[in-house]
């Protein structure tokens, strides 16, 4: 399958790795992987703030760039939530960009979606020798995924998955919202916090690096030593 890589901002940005290991579990698996280089911002930001006529012009431009790709695949459930689930909703039916909205959604899909639901692979040939907590982002929800990554988990040869207390609670970073409400993000991220420390993990994995940030620089400054990582880069280990 020719699969193009959505990047996202903060996993460029932030979390390249993720990406890195997005590439090299897909070429891994037989895949032929490429890289829109005039990819930007998908939008969501706009979005989620109230300007639509931006968001709607980050849509056309997003849709333009991945029009020929066969597959896209998004190392983030919140923006390939973005893509599938409000790019539609930003023309309306008599729109010409309606009708291309949803043909690029019906073709974007979450990593641990294409992995699972749509390959059919459980076993990448991963190993990692340890206790595994995870962490259920929110725009998981919109794209109604449920247990995809407990199966790939599941199928890591020496992992032991340990349930996490509110698995699916928000942690606290929701983009924009953690700027806006500082002090209520920090009470969310502290709550997350606690949890994954009583899973004695020796790693937390999530599907979205906004959610690993967050999560991932409290701990960082609470110095715990307990490893985040992105789902992808956990399934790279070998």
């Amino acid at each position: 399958m020719r699969i193009a890589l959505m990047i996202t901002c903060l996993g460029d940005v932030i979390r390249p790795n993720a990406g890195i290991a997005t590439v090299n579990l897909l070429r891994r698996l037989g895949h032929t992987v490429e890289f829109p280089a005039a990819q930007t911002c998908c939008g969501q930001p706009m979005f989620n703030s109230g300007f639509v006529d931006l968001a709607r012009e980050q849509a056309r431009h997003t849709i333009g760039v991945f029009e020929s790709a066969e597959t896209v695949v998004v190392p983030s459930g919140s923006c390939a939530a973005m893509v599938k689930t409000e790019y539609p909703q930003l023309f309306p039916p008599e729109d010409p960009w309606h009708a291309r909205a949803l043909a690029l959604a019906a073709k974007t899909f979450e990593l641990s979606d294409l992995l699972v639901n749509q390959l059919g692979v459980l076993d990448v040939g991963a190993k990692f020798a340890g206790r595994v907590a995870y962490h259920y982002a929110c725009h998981l929800r919109m794209l109604g995924q449920t247990n995809e990554v407990q199966q790939l988990v599941a199928h890591i040869a020496g992992a032991t998955y340990v349930p996490l207390e509110r698995q699916d609670q928000c942690c606290g970073f929701g983009g924009s919202f953690a700027v806006r409400y500082p002090q209520i993000s920090g009470a969310m991220v502290d709550d997350k916090m606690a949890c994954v420390l009583a899973t004695a993990a020796d790693v937390l994995i999530s599907t979205d690096a906004g959610c690993l940030m967050n999560i991932g620089g409290r701990l960082h400054r609470e110095r715990h030593t307990i490893e985040v990582l992105h789902l992808a880069e956990l399934l790279e280990r070998r």
